[in-house]
């Protein structure tokens, strides 16, 4: 069976094409084999893809719509509004229900957001204000590359980043990681990889206040290797 997709708006440009040709051995595909298969083909836009509406004969289709030779199918990202803005830097409050909203997906069984906050004793020192700084084009662009390992590691898995800079009191949340997919087992698994991934390779550095004294903090689990794979083991600091 072969199969055409129309693509539109941003979706044609980032798959770099207005029509897509598909070919399986298979009598009968649904909606959610057809984006399965797509992802599978493009993981640099799965996001995009796990985002958008399938129309089938030019109305809008379930996942588990039948989709047959000869269907006129098109791929809809959102009519207006556009893609969300999937990673952020922020230097105002971050909202954890704001940043997981982006990730809700009708296709999607469960969500988790990981919401790290200014601790205020570490080690016996009693933190008074984290200071965040980030290289930020590189710390944009390197969030992006999380996401976009998420989506190929558990395809279909959508990952939105939210990060605070400059100061952040005790009891503040300093980061938000929000994580969407068909089933709870790829959202708790991928949203430990990210918050270990950004600690990782994500230029974002902290300068620890305490009642004495400071001191600039950046990774703190074991050498330093951003070309090096996750550690799944890694524990975390104070927030992020």
């Amino acid at each position: 069976m072969k199969l055409n997709v129309l693509l539109f708006a941003g979706l044609a440009d980032l798959l770099g094409a207005r029509t897509i040709e598909l070919e399986t051995d298979s009598s009968s595909w649904t909606v959610a084999d057809l984006k399965e298969q797509l992802v599978r083909r493009y993981p640099h836009a799965s996001q995009a893809i796990s985002n958008a509406y399938a129309a089938v004969n030019q109305e809008y289709a379930e996942a588990s719509a039948a989709i047959r030779e000869g269907d006129e199918i098109a791929l809809i990202p959102p009519v207006s509004g556009g893609e969300p803005d999937w990673v952020e830097l922020t230097r105002e409050p971050i909202s954890p229900d704001a940043v997981t909203a982006k990730v809700l997906h009708p296709n999607h069984g469960a969500s988790l957001a990981f919401v790290g906050t200014t601790r205020e004793w570490t080690h016996g020192k009693r933190t008074v204000l984290l200071e965040y700084e980030a290289y930020e084009p590189m710390a944009i662009r390197t969030m992006n590359q999380i996401a976009g390992e998420i989506a190929e590691r558990w395809p279909g898995a959508l990952c939105a980043i939210t990060h605070r800079l400059g100061p952040v009191a005790v009891g503040e949340i300093s980061v938000v990681i929000a994580v969407s997919a068909p089933h709870r087992d790829a959202v708790y698994e991928a949203n430990r990889y990210a918050i270990e991934r950004l600690k990782q390779i994500v230029p974002i550095w902290k300068k620890e206040r305490w009642e004495d004294g400071s001191e600039w903090k950046g990774h703190q689990l074991g050498p330093w290797n951003p070309l090096a794979g996750v550690s799944a083991a890694g524990e975390g600091g104070s927030a992020s």
